[in-house]
């Protein structure tokens, strides 16, 4: 096994210990050597659900590789799509993004031409709605919508995706929330 000196001794020397050590060091990095154990952590719900949503949001990059477009600014474009006149706070609080992030998500779909803020029936807020170019940007990436949610979902086939949406949705169901409080 290898010992290396204290950090910040400024010296790197190495040196060589022998016995059940190093036979220990040995099979332990020949473990590592196939990346990390994480077997007690394939049993905990939010790690799972993490990894899943980060091989969602690279199947995501991928199939709209080119569009210049995150999944955050995807979902805003579809709420503000199926409920224009919302305002910023209505679709921030539904999608659960915290306002300021809201904002600068905005202003960046409003600099591209792809959504437009117009005055409020109470002139405090704005009233959200897609230009004729977000429209059109939208209809492109719903073409390839179907595509990404049939190879995502693919190992699990058309009824463990149905199945998995009903398990997640139950975890986010109001009612079961508000039911532990």
């Amino acid at each position: 096994m290898l010992k290396r000196t204290p950090p910040g001794t400024g010296k790197r020397r190495v040196r060589r210990t022998r016995g059940s050590q190093a036979t220990t060091s040995y099979r332990a990095e020949a473990a590592r050597a196939d990346g990390p154990d994480l077997s007690e952590l394939s049993n905990v719900l939010g790690y799972a659900l993490r990894r899943a949503q980060l091989a969602a949001f690279k199947n995501f990059k991928e199939t709209y590789k080119g569009f210049n477009i995150t999944p955050a600014q995807y979902s805003v474009l579809m709420v503000i799509d199926r409920n224009p006149g919302l305002k910023q706070n209505q679709i921030s609080d539904a999608l659960g993004i915290k306002r300021a992030n809201f904002v600068l998500l905005l202003n960046t779909l409003e600099s591209r031409g792809l959504a437009q803020r117009a005055p409020a029936s109470d002139r405090r807020s704005y009233a959200l709605q897609l230009t004729p170019r977000g429209k059109a940007f939208l209809k492109k990436l719903r073409a390839l919508s179907g595509q990404l949610e049939t190879e995502f979902s693919a190992p699990i086939g058309p009824e463990g995706r149905a199945t998995l949406l009903k398990l997640l949705n139950a975890l986010t169901d109001e009612d079961h929330a508000s039911a532990k409080a």
